[in-house]
């Protein structure tokens, strides 16, 4: 006779990728107390608020599906924004996810106690949940500069993640800030539609030409008879990327060898000008800063109508920007490329774990987790794609699906009696840290830049090891590295 296994209460914060993931594992699992808060008004976390021109994906799509659900119906290779956000929203529906979401609603704050987390919500709801798992992805709160004067600019400004669909960019002149990732999307999308663009740059980026294909109809035709192929598509370009890119951000020589060496003649063969080569040649080592796949940046940038400054910007006045050189650059819009906060994680969640520590107090000088996951101190509480999560240059879902896994198997063992709350031990979490800073001297983003990559202390919040080896170390969880709790508050391991 099957062993009756116990129900827990599981809130998830996010209706992303992730946060559709965690809903369907658990309800693979069989649990039926399942809550989603969603900040937006629909699923598809990033991929709903970025609906900049030109977004889309920097890894294959079809290594991006979810490795359970292959798609037969990608349009290209690299797919468009608005087409993931719909894979998304199907998956959600089919799975019976969509229904569990509580939309326009913030999880603000969250309190471990008597055993259970304790929750409020923006609409003022109380929920005691045994599980909470922050499914809040990376890339959700917009990082705006401190530019003088930013405020006080009369035309239209606003983020990438907040894009004025409304405004009509005809007869406007467009300035943008950065030419990071979401940047090379969209000055190529502005550039090829006319506007007259200036590029604000503050520190060049090494790109990687993007080998983007569009699929014919036979190609997907062929594809939904033989839906296998789908699957196996991702694969081979999961070990491609495992192999080429996941190694080359560590340090392997040869993978790094030839990524130099390609994105050096993809700059050298694409910009013929010397004087604006040398201004967009990088002074860092190749993918210090997250390499940059793009096939039509350095094509837009050399036309007429597009202007790339590298002078610092100075201050904003209401009708443009001047640079430190002094010179005025007149504008109507202003775009900001500027990226996120990206290791805000949960905050501005006001997160209270056991014994009243809070979450700003545990984590005032580094983002401490242990396996990426989990935090000490804080019980029963998950993290997907937390702190040193393995997200430099590949693909986030398949991330997300190892650590869902390691997550489903500690609250299996909660489901079976093994203990009533979790957590590492803090001497693990510090072993863990300790040995990412100890093996990052070698991997590229210690190449001498300043990226979105590195914590307060200058640390990037990286795994430093091959993928393959993250998998294999995330294949069970270490119960030794743990401290559990019976009701009564009694640590079995300690």
């Amino acid at each position: 006779m099957e062993k009756q296994t116990r129900n827990p209460a599981v809130l998830v914060i996010g209706a992303g990728m992730s946060g559709i993931l965690l809903g369907i594992k658990l309800r693979e699992a069989g649990i039926t107390d399942i809550t989603i808060v969603e900040k937006g008004d629909g699923v598809g976390g990033t991929w709903r608020e970025n609906t900049y021109p030109g977004v889309s994906c920097d890894v294959p799509a079809h290594m991006y599906a979810y490795s359970f659900e292959p798609f037969v119906g990608w349009d290209d290779r690299f797919a468009e924004g608005a087409q993931i956000r719909q894979y998304f929203e199907q998956t959600a529906d089919k799975y019976g996810i969509t229904e569990l979401v509580r939309f326009n609603e913030e999880v603000t704050a969250a309190q471990y106690r008597d055993g259970r987390w304790q929750v409020t919500t923006s609409k003022g709801d109380a929920l005691s949940v045994d599980f909470i798992v922050a499914a809040t992805g990376i890339l959700h709160h917009p990082s705006v500069p401190d530019i003088p004067g930013l405020s006080d600019f009369a035309g239209t400004a606003f983020h990438t993640a907040r894009w004025d669909h409304k405004l009509d960019f005809s007869g406007k002149r467009v300035g943008v800030i950065g030419t990071g990732s979401t940047a090379a999307q969209v000055i190529p999308a502005l550039v090829n539609q006319g506007v007259p663009v200036s590029i604000f740059q503050r520190t060049p980026q090494w790109m990687f030409p993007r080998p983007d294909a569009h699929y014919s109809p036979l190609y997907k035709k062929t594809l939904a008879r033989l839906p296998f192929l789908a699957t196996l598509i991702g694969r081979l370009w999961a070990w491609y990327y495992a192999q080429m890119f996941a190694k080359m951000v560590i340090g392997k020589p040869l993978q790094f060898w030839i990524t130099d060496r390609i994105v050096r003649r993809n700059l050298e063969k694409a910009v013929a000008n010397p004087e604006l080569r040398a201004k967009l040649t990088p002074d860092y080592r190749v993918g210090c800063k997250r390499l940059v796949l793009a096939s039509d940046f350095f094509e837009a940038v050399q036309q007429p109508h597009c202007e790339l400054i590298t002078d610092d910007v100075d201050h904003v006045e209401p009708d443009g920007i001047v640079t430190r050189d002094g010179n005025k650059h007149p504008l109507d819009v202003l775009v900001l490329a500027t990226g996120f906060h990206h290791l805000n994680f949960m905050r501005p969640m006001d997160l209270t774990g056991r014994d009243g520590i809070h979450i700003e107090t545990a984590w005032q000088q580094q983002c401490l987790s242990y396996r990426s996951v989990t935090i000490p101190g804080f019980p029963n509480f998950f993290l997907m794609t937390g702190p040193n999560s393995p997200v430099g240059n590949f693909s986030v879902t398949r991330v997300a699906e190892v650590q869902a896994d390691y997550m489903m198997k500690l609250i299996r063992r909660w489901q079976q009696g093994e203990f009533d709350a979790i957590e590492p031990r803090p001497d693990a979490a510090d072993s863990f840290l300790s040995r990412i800073k100890a093996n990052m001297t070698g991997t590229v983003w210690t190449g001498g830049c300043q990226s979105w990559y590195l914590d307060p202390t200058g640390t990037p919040a990286l795994w430093p090891f091959t993928f393959g080896q993250w998998v294999e170390e995330m294949r069970e969880p270490n119960l030794a590295d743990f401290d559990v709790y019976r009701s009564t508050s009694v640590s079995v391991n300690s």
